[in-house]
């Protein structure tokens, strides 16, 4: 349970936070949403390794695949609400950004962040009819997945909008510390596998 608390409290509270930002009094309802959209996202970045790390207690290896599979569905889904509102506001900066044209630091880390989430849900939607392997599946994945909790992080740390500092900043470093030990414990089971199938 404390482990869920606390998972509760990495998420719920920027959110109650950003909630209460003065600068919500001088947006609109659309550029709200999409700003919200994409504090989840990063919310769901952070589940995700979480999921597949086996961290959550109460959850079978079987039900944290595919709860991974579908958040990462959702988490696909809360960028294309993300994107679509700030396009909607403002066609020319989203423009900008799509492009690498934008003069904001933080918009080229978003792009790439968001491209590498699209790949990772295709590739997901795909993979049987394409006949990935698993070892395929993983060469891919792993990477973009590096690529999505980098640029999300660097994004979010760079915008200054209505999440709250510290809270922003111990959530990004809770998506950074839990995707890292999801990939090294990963990585040390499939070499302690290689080698006990080497000895055999």
């Amino acid at each position: 349970m404390l482990i869920w608390a606390a998972l509760a409290l990495a998420v719920g509270v920027p959110v109650a936070l950003a909630a209460t930002s003065e600068q919500l009094a001088w947006r609109g309802p659309i550029y709200i949403l999409a700003g919200f959209a994409g504090i989840i996202a990063l919310a769901l970045v952070l589940v995700q390794p979480l999921l597949i790390g086996g961290f959550l207690p109460g959850l079978s290896a079987y039900r944290n695949r595919r709860a991974h599979h579908w958040i990462g569905g959702g988490l696909a889904l809360a960028i294309v609400i993300h994107v679509a509102g700030l396009w909607f506001t403002s066609p020319p900066d989203m423009i900008d950004a799509l492009t690498f044209a934008s003069p904001t630091p933080f918009s080229p880390f978003g792009v790439i962040a968001m491209w590498a989430i699209f790949a990772v849900a295709l590739l997901a939607a795909l993979r049987r009819p394409l006949g990935l392997r698993l070892r395929t599946w993983r060469l891919v994945h792993v990477p973009l997945a590096i690529v999505i909790v980098a640029c999300s992080v660097v994004h979010c740390q760079l915008i200054e909008g209505t999440m709250e500092t510290i809270s922003k900043a111990a959530l990004c470093v809770l998506v950074v510390v839990a995707s890292a030990k999801a990939m090294v414990d990963l990585w040390r089971k499939r070499v302690l596998r290689g080698e006990s199938i080497a000895r055999q």
